[in-house]
């Protein structure tokens, strides 16, 4: 039983410095990326000055904007009579045909199955076979 304290005392200092070295690799890391972001800012900051660094910095930021937004407008649909629909009007009313058709038995179905089962609980139920 003491030897095995004295092994747990041994490994418990050894975690502690493994823990100590850690932070400190981290916060020497956090310091190097830390100045290099300085840096890159300050070379971007200088950039702004120039002309065409300021249309490329435009340029990428308007497609950062443009990537990021949601589409929530339709401009145009086609029809159940293959007709493109512009206007809002359309486009509802389209949509409200679609939806009716799907909704309201526009998909018929003659309850038939074609797949035929061959094993599986299901068909152990049909035989009336229980293999619990």
């Amino acid at each position: 039983m003491q030897i095995y304290i004295a092994q747990l005392q041994k490994f418990s200092g050894a975690l502690k410095e493994a823990r100590k070295e850690y932070k400190k690799s981290r916060r020497k890391a956090k310091r190097v990326i830390s100045s290099a972001k300085k840096k890159k800012q300050k070379e971007c900051a200088n950039d702004l000055n120039d002309f065409e660094c300021q249309n490329e910095m435009f340029r990428m930021t308007k497609q950062t904007v443009k990537e990021r937004q949601d589409i929530t407008v339709l401009n145009c649909i086609k029809g159940a009579s293959g007709k493109v629909m512009v206007d809002d009007k359309g486009i509802k009313d389209s949509w409200k045909e679609y939806m009716e058709k799907l909704m309201n038995g526009g998909n018929e179905w003659d309850h038939k199955l074609s797949a035929v089962i061959k094993e599986g609980p299901a068909a152990c139920i049909k035989e009336g076979i229980n293999n619990k």
